[in-house]
This record gives structure tokens, sequence and C-alpha cells, in this order.
């Protein structure tokens, strides 16, 4: 059985730093793959598939080094899965036309993997162990972490 626990971060200027590069980074990629996907739509009709997105990072890592040096490729990976997710519920009827991200609105990016709890600490990939305040205990193998900043900088 799966579970979700919420709990709250106490980042240091550093992290908070680079959760904000990563935020950055997963709104950037995930606007620029809405944009590729929205132009190959009205040239053929299809949308892109999931390799499609995947296949866009490493040529976009070349392109953009600030994206391979601020942000986990996990995290940009799961960008891609969300969005093609959010084109399949679009197309099922379960859900309205995927939207750009801006700035103003809510924040998330989401580790897959390599996430643990030390004590007090989530250990989180380019980001180190931030300060945390768990409200019941973690039992079992964490399997997503989904990181979310809410509009007024929670």
């Amino acid at each position: 059985m799966l579970k979700a626990v919420k709990v709250r971060l106490y980042p240091t200027p550093e992290q908070g730093l680079i959760l904000a590069r990563s935020f950055g980074c997963a709104r950037w990629y995930w606007n620029y793959a809405l944009n590729a996907c929205i132009q190959h739509y009205q040239e053929t009709g299809k949308t892109l598939k999931l390799a499609a997105y995947k296949g866009m990072l490493p040529q976009l890592k070349k392109e953009f080094p600030w994206l391979k040096e601020d942000c986990y490729s996990a995290v940009l990976q799961c960008v891609a899965i969300n969005l093609n997710q959010a084109y399949t519920n679009y197309f099922q009827g379960r859900a309205l036309k995927p939207r750009f991200k801006s700035k103003q609105g809510k924040q998330s990016i989401q580790y897959p993997q390599n996430v643990t709890v030390k004590g007090d600490f989530l250990c989180v990939p380019k980001i180190g162990e931030i300060k945390a305040v768990f409200h019941r205990l973690i039992t079992g193998t964490i399997k997503t972490v989904t990181i979310s900043k809410t509009r007024s900088d929670k």
C-alpha cells in the first residue's frame, strides 16, 4: 500500500537558492516541451510521445548548460512524464488542456529516486540534507518525493 506523508522543510538560504533554480528549470522545461508539443500538433495533428520529450533533454542540456548544473536529471524526466500524462488525460476527457506554467503559481518538482531520511533531515540529490519536521514516522521505502512551494514561499 502506498502512503503520502506531508512534511514541512526548512532549507538553508543556499538550499533555498538551489531549490529555486530547480523549480525554474522544471518550469522552463515544461513550457519548452509544451510549446514543442503544440507546434508538432498544429503541423501533424498528432502529439509527441514520451520518448520524444525525453529525447529532447540531452540536446537541451548541451544547448543550455544551466539545465545540467542547476537541476537533478530525474526531475526533468519527471516533468516529461507529467506532461505526457497531462496530454493523455486531456485527450481522454479527464482534464483540461495542459497550460504553460508561471513563476507566480505553485511550484513543485519530483525526485523519483535517491531520497533518504536521516533523523530530522531529508537527503535530496544535488541539494543535500534539508531540515524537516516529520509529524509521523516514515516506514518502508520512499518511492517519490515531491517538493512544492506555495505562493507564500512556504
